[in-house]
């Protein structure tokens, strides 16, 4: 046996049983990849796949355990690898962030700017989507940071830890009939069209959970993923929009108004995300710290190896 073959068998997991995308994928031949499942199984002495003819169309129960064993020994594999990049290249590299759309664009330029500043050497990437989609491409091992609101909490692979609270607010076009009423309610903002976000994204369960409560149904006219989109059509007269506080700046959104909105929902929390027993180069517990300055070195790595999900 040797991490070849479990790499082999990883990836036609990885690619829905479909062994020609797998040795697409590794660079290699489909009988190349057939060979080496085969001698995995002869030496195992169990079949990992169910096969009708020559196609795989299933993996056997021993299969998911085996699996489950090979991803943890090719995850250590990357460990080491880490740990030599480590040694021979402390401030060169690779970090790879996913995130969304408004903690790209208003909560992360800041952080950003230092880190390249402290570390010209490492390669940041940024890689944007929803908060599924986000815990996918960590998953994957695709990117080495996740940053989002929702969703991120429901992996038991992932680590989490908080990073900072915000609030949402209501904007609209200057002399909109909503910004004379002295105190901003549900049932006043409910009277007008209403463009927010996707569901998936920027706390939308709490603008949710706020109205349901309140059990006052909304005109919602539109939703986007992104705050800009929002504000865009909010400044064309298409609504009234409810997003990420931070999404909102005075002196570039000049032709639109705001009202704070922290009263009426309750506040979210961005998260960051990492997985599981994954060795962290130098810089990107760094670069977790300058994100969010209370979560320091020590905290995340004691999370890390923490058997419970961190909160």
């Amino acid at each position: 046996m040797n991490l070849q073959q479990l790499r082999f068998f990883n990836e036609v997991v990885r690619q829905g049983l479909n062994i020609s995308n797998a040795a697409s994928a590794l660079y290699t031949s489909q009988p190349g990849v057939s060979k080496q499942i085969k001698l995995l199984e002869e030496e195992l002495g169990i079949e990992i796949f169910v096969r009708n003819g020559k196609r795989i169309v299933a993996i056997t129960e021993p299969g998911k355990a085996v699996l489950e064993i090979a991803q943890r020994m090719l995850h250590d594999a990357d460990n080491l690898k880490h740990v030599a990049e480590e040694f021979h290249s402390q401030n060169s590299g690779d970090l790879t962030i996913a995130t969304t759309h408004t903690q790209a664009r208003y909560a992360l330029p800041p952080t950003v700017k230092q880190f390249i500043k402290r570390y010209p050497g490492v390669k940041l990437g940024l890689h944007q989507g929803s908060p599924t989609q986000i815990a996918e491409m960590l998953l994957d091992g695709e990117v080495d940071i996740g940053i989002a609101t929702e969703s991120l909490t429901l992996y038991d692979e992932l680590i989490t830890l908080p990073c900072y609270e915000w609030n949402h607010c209501v904007i609209a076009p200057p002399k909109h009939p909503l910004l004379e009423e002295k105190k901003l309610t549900l049932a006043k903002i409910a009277q007008y069209p209403i463009i927010t976000y996707d569901f998936a994204f920027s706390g939308r369960g709490k603008i949710n959970a706020a109205f349901d409560a309140a059990n006052i149904r909304p005109n919602t006219a539109l939703t986007a993923i992104d705050s800009d989109v929002i504000k865009t059509y909010v400044e064309l007269g298409l609504g009234i929009g409810i997003l990420a506080k931070m999404a909102f700046i005075p002196e570039r959104d000049k032709h639109l108004r705001m009202m704070d909105a922290s009263h009426l929902f309750k506040p979210s929390t961005t998260r960051i995300a990492i997985r599981k027993n994954e060795y962290l180069r130098g810089y990107t517990y760094d670069f977790i710290e300058l994100f969010a300055p209370h979560l320091t070195r020590a905290v995340v790595a004691k999370a890390m190896h923490a058997s419970p999900l961190a909160e």
